[in-house]
């Protein structure tokens, strides 16, 4: 687990490594950067803590790591720590609490504090403009862009892209690259070689140490490369319709190669919640990676949205919860429990009666798959694990 040093002396606070050797007795350590800068501590110009990857501190209540997913997922981008609370049914008084008690900041504090460490990558790493920045990184106007990050960094991005260093800048061919921040140490090949024994026919591909997959952006599709980069990082070539929410986009392909969390809980995760579903209830009919693959392709090239002219075998979107719904499945070359299984999931995600987030607590999750689908109960804690829920069934109460 990555810890902060904060200097008072200077007001600044590091990460491990840097260079910098202040006094003990005036060193102050956080588990997170932005309960740094809630206790009015700002980044080091030297070392650059933002660009480390900073997992949630272990042991904290399951009920904050769910809020901490959802917020990733962007829901305190529109909404308000009362919707948050609303989701996961406790009072934002509560909500509040206890993240300081365990953060040391409250929800809006840490979405603010994502949003402007990410745009100080993209400054960085990118030749976007400032407004393509603050609008990729989730900000609502130029205004609390700017603010944000005089607040964080105690300059305007303009002045921040200025001093960025020569060897910063990733260059594209094609698409834009941005690093993946993580915790070493990582084995890319283990995981890589994960994705390519499971990898979707159309969706999913993986050669030369590069995995790649089509996505879609509010039905619009684009395509997303990850690969080796340097120490501590990966890096994600992202070729995309748009860049508005780009912030979420690379979370997600973060939480996907487990580079959110720490290499002692990290395991391969999903682009897509109903795709990991569907996914593991195929697999759990088959004998090997191999037939699963050979079914799901044939599900992809029916119901999935072509994409014209991708290379390296990608074809098709992944189809979704309420294409299937509207189908007819029992043609599919398919055993009828799967396509009974597949047919009663993508009803219920499609009405609301299963959500697939962080909303539900762990065995809640467990508890409507088994019961709503005929789901067996070791894939659903597959489904879970993939997810991001480490314990998906013995989670504590919020």
């Amino acid at each position: 687990m990555t810890t902060y040093s904060a200097v008072v002396t200077t007001g600044i606070y590091c990460r491990p490594g840097c260079g910098a050797r202040p006094l003990a007795e005036n060193v102050r350590t956080f588990e997170l950067a932005v309960s740094a800068e809630a206790a009015g501590f700002r980044a080091c110009l030297r070392c650059r803590p933002y660009r480390v990857a900073s997992p949630i501190v272990p042991g904290a209540p399951e009920l904050v790591c769910r809020a901490v997913q959802l917020i990733i997922d962007g829901v305190l981008d529109t909404g308000s720590e009362t919707s948050l609370g609303a989701r996961l049914a406790v009072s934002p008084r509560h909500l509040r609490r206890i993240f300081n008690d365990h953060l040391g900041v409250t929800p809006d504090q840490l979405a603010r504090s994502r949003r402007a460490h990410f745009a100080r990558r993209l400054l960085d790493d990118t030749d976007l403009t400032v407004a393509d920045v603050a609008f990729a990184s989730g900000f609502a106007s130029i205004r609390q862009f700017n603010r944000q990050m005089r607040e964080v960094f105690r300059a305007p991005p303009s002045k921040l892209r200025e001093s960025r260093r020569r060897t910063d800048r990733l260059a594209a061919d094609g698409g834009l690259t941005m690093r993946l921040p993580f915790e070493p140490p990582f084995d890319w090949d283990a995981m890589a070689a994960f994705f390519a024994d499971r990898a979707v026919p159309g969706v999913e591909s993986v050669s030369g140490r590069v995995y790649r997959r089509t996505i879609s952006l509010d039905g619009a599709p684009g395509v997303l490369e990850v690969h080796p980069g340097g120490d501590g990082h990966l890096l994600l070539r992202a070729h995309l319709p748009y860049w508005e929410g780009l912030i979420h986009v690379a979370e997600r392909a973060s939480r996907m190669v487990g580079a959110d969390v720490g290499p002692t809980v990290r395991a391969p995760g999903a682009w897509g919640p109903f795709e990991a579903a569907v996914q593991a209830i195929v697999a759990q009919e088959c004998d090997d990676h191999g037939e699963a693959r050979a079914r799901l392709g044939g599900l992809v090239r029916r119901f999935g949205p072509r994409i014209p002219g991708l290379t390296h075998g990608l074809t098709h979107l992944f189809p979704s919860a309420e294409a299937l719904a509207a189908r007819d499945l029992a043609d599919l070359d398919l055993p009828t429990a799967t396509v009974k299984s597949l047919t009663a999931l993508a009803a219920a995600l499609a009405s609301g009666d299963i959500v697939l987030d962080h909303a539900v607590r762990p065995a809640e999750l467990v508890t409507s798959l088994t019961a709503a689908t005929g789901i067996q109960l070791s894939t659903a804690h597959q489904i879970a694990l993939r997810l991001g829920y480490r314990e998906p069934t013995g989670a504590a109460p919020g």
